[in-house]
């Protein structure tokens, strides 16, 4: 099953690092707790929409942008289906 949160995280995750930007940074320009940012990243959190919009005006991102990733990702994994054979 596909999580929304991890998808976020993912997202989230890779806008921070292609900027070179550290979580302390971005933590502290969307006043939100590093750890918590962390969680979040790593899927473990779902940030309110508060705090989502205020991540990603840290990140420099829309939250538009964001959301289109991220159902992107979600499209992605979704249609990736595993059969099973059985080979006796």
């Amino acid at each position: 099953m596909v999580l929304v949160r991890e998808a976020v995280g993912l997202t989230l995750r890779a806008a921070r690092t292609s900027q070179n930007r550290t979580l302390r940074d971005v933590a502290r320009d969307a006043r939100v707790s590093l750890g918590y940012l962390s969680e979040v990243e790593r899927g473990q959190k779902e940030a309110s929409s508060e705090l989502l919009n205020a991540i990603c005006v840290a990140l420099g991102l829309s939250l538009s942008g964001v959301f289109n990733d991220v159902a992107l990702e979600l499209k992605s994994r979704e249609s990736v289906t595993l059969t099973v054979v059985d080979a006796a």
